[in-house]
């Protein structure tokens, strides 16, 4: 009976998951000149596309590092003050992690935008003297709004897992609270925080309407590279979309490997 139930989300999975992989992934391999490797030699040989892949490692890696210093600093602290601020910030923090789109683009550009409300107000302040939404360090702002809330909701259960009476009994033992961190804290967290730093980068690698809306396409990243050739814009070329989708994959793919070795091997320090 249980692999009976199975059976509807197998074939959703396989529909929806495997099959659209396949297709893309046996698409990225079809060259004029018939199947090979061309489409790949030519995505990281071309200046262009390999400056869309730096270009979406950069701002996934910052937006996501900042994002999960700020949920870490955030989930700690929700800890320490009442249910009811609690209960409205973790509300909020998940209608804000929906927050995101067309909505959120035009939300930045009239706060953050070249005469948005807080940038004039900034520069009358002298605190900056100029700022660029629409370029990369913009972007990483834009981005690493939207993995704040994300970060909060996915830590913020993780720190149920320390028990108030291991700190208790670190200062007892005469342990510092950097002790206890180091020792304690952040290897019982550790699991939790590179898996959230893997959902991060995901979800900043494929994020598409936020910077779109953004910057009308005029920014070089993956996403962007890969809808111009699927709808055509500039020129129509599916199968050079597919390969830049497969590195996409591949990226993801190298991280989790990544993700997956680092939690066995910070499992084995811990014990």
């Amino acid at each position: 009976w249980a692999l009976l139930c199975l059976v509807p989300f197998a074939l959703f999975f396989c529909a929806f998951q495997i099959a659209p992989l396949v297709w893309v992934a046996s698409n990225s391999l079809n060259t004029s000149e018939g199947w090979g490797l061309g489409n790949f030699q030519q995505a990281f040989s071309s200046p262009f596309y390999r400056q869309a892949m730096r270009h979406s490692l950069e701002v996934a890696f910052w937006s996501s590092l900042f994002g999960i210093v700020i949920a870490i600093i955030g989930s700690y602290s929700l800890r320490q003050v009442s249910s009811r601020l609690r209960d409205f910030v973790m509300a909020f923090s998940n209608m804000t992690s929906n927050f995101s789109g067309v909505p959120l683009a035009f939300a930045f550009i009239i706060l953050l935008g070249f005469n948005g409300a807080l940038t004039i107000l900034l520069k009358q302040m002298g605190v900056i003297e100029d700022f660029n939404l629409y370029s990369k360090t913009g972007l990483i702002v834009l981005y690493t709004y939207f993995q704040i809330p994300l970060g909060v909701l996915l830590l913020y259960p993780a720190f149920d897992a320390l028990r108030e009476d291991w700190r208790e009994s670190a200062e007892l033992l005469g342990a510092s609270n950097w002790q206890f961190w180091r020792h304690i804290g952040l290897p019982v967290l550790t699991p939790a925080l590179l898996g959230t730093f893997v959902i991060l980068l995901a979800n900043a690698l494929g994020a598409y309407a936020t910077v779109y809306a953004l910057t009308t396409g005029n920014f070089n990243i993956l996403p962007i590279r890969i809808a111009a050739m699927v709808s055509g814009d500039i020129f129509l070329d599916p199968n050079m979309a597919s390969a830049l989708a497969m590195v996409l994959v591949g990226l993801m793919t190298l991280i989790t490997i990544v993700h997956q070795w680092l939690l066995r091997r910070s499992y084995h320090v811990a014990r």
